[in-house]
């Protein structure tokens, strides 16, 4: 990879005026994907009709749906009912909380990939939830890693693909970028939630950095294309996961136009 295509994401928290402005400037200013989560106070699918609303051909993703809260069943009636536009849907899962992780993402991909047309992404840390997506998904979601490590995991999803004698899927990475001191502040302040997570605390000591140590942060918008570069042919494509002050629709459109790709498609 000689260089990373880059998508854009938000908080499906974020009101739904300003996702429908984001994924138009998105795709305005040339990303090829525009991202946004899933929570319980977040419905991620709903957040993506409304960015289909504004938009004609950028991939649409969430990333992604806990399977231990939802049914591969309810994902697909949900999918369909919203209309979204499977030619453009990145389908993100993940494995939730609970024991059988590794056996729900398996069977959860297989029967979403019975019932949709879709590009299928498995979120992953460790090394064998990465070689399950090697041999299952179209796609891998990693989050919270530095460029050092997505080599690494890129390797144990390779593994997972070449048991299965298939491609590797494609790389993607959510990577965490503020911009200005009040950003910053709220990017910490995320960075350590996660670090209390059972599952993301083991993921950071594992590659032996702080989960702040794992996002970028600048003071300026025009610093942040040099702060992006170390990600440059790392992945197939790096989603700039957006952490503003308050995501009112100006402080997103900032980000939006500073982090755009060099090579708009």
């Amino acid at each position: 990879m000689s260089g990373s295509a880059r998508g854009f994401g938000l908080a499906a928290t974020t009101p739904a005026t300003v996702i429908r402005a984001a994924a138009a400037a998105a795709e305005e200013h040339g990303y090829r994907t525009f991202w946004v989560n899933d929570t319980p106070d977040g419905d991620g699918l709903a957040a993506l009709a409304q960015a289909a609303t504004a938009t004609e051909r950028i991939g649409l993703g969430v990333g992604v749906i806990p399977l231990s809260r939802r049914t591969p069943e309810s994902i697909v009636e949900q999918v369909r009912r919203l209309g979204l536009p499977l030619d453009r849907l990145r389908l993100g899962v993940g494995s939730g909380s609970g024991p059988g992780a590794l056996r729900r993402v398996r069977q959860g991909i297989r029967a979403l990939r019975e019932a949709l047309p879709a590009e299928l992404v498995v979120a992953a840390l460790g090394p064998r939830m990465c070689r399950l997506a090697g041999a299952e998904a179209d796609a891998v979601l990693f989050n919270w890693l530095t460029p050092e490590h997505a080599r690494v995991s890129a390797g144990w999803l390779q593994e997972g693909a070449d048991q299965a004698g298939r491609p590797r899927p494609k790389l993607y990475a959510y990577v965490r970028v503020a911009i200005g001191p009040a950003a910053i502040q709220r990017l910490e302040q995320e960075a350590g939630r996660y670090e209390r997570i059972p599952g993301y605390s083991e993921h950071f000591a594992r590659m032996g950095v702080s989960a702040r140590q794992t996002a970028i942060a600048v003071e300026r918008p025009e610093e942040l294309p040099a702060a992006l570069q170390p990600w440059d042919g790392v992945l197939d494509e790096l989603v700039v996961r957006a952490i503003t002050a308050a995501d009112t629709e100006e402080q997103v459109l900032e980000l939006v136009r500073a982090a755009a790709p060099s090579n708009p498609y």
